[in-house]
């Protein structure tokens, strides 16, 4: 069981005696940086709600067959 232990923590001893990684600098010419876009308009997400009241269901037998193969004839 302690070699095992050794074996999964030397990757992570060695790794800190690796030099680090070069400090990123932010560049403003780099083509993913997106500058000139507009913001985004606020919009009321229950602007467009209209009231909708149940209603009694149509004869659906009617619209069954005009949708039938054949046009329902």
């Amino acid at each position: 069981m302690k070699r095992l232990f050794l074996v999964a923590a030397l990757p992570f001893v060695v790794s800190g005696c690796a030099s680090t990684l070069p400090e990123v600098v932010a560049s403003s010419n780099h083509p993913d940086t997106v500058v000139d876009v507009a913001p985004i308009a606020y919009q009321n997400p229950v602007g467009a709600y209209s009231h909708r009241v149940p209603v009694d269901p149509k004869p659906w037998r009617g619209l069954n067959d005009a949708q039938a193969p054949g046009g329902g004839a």
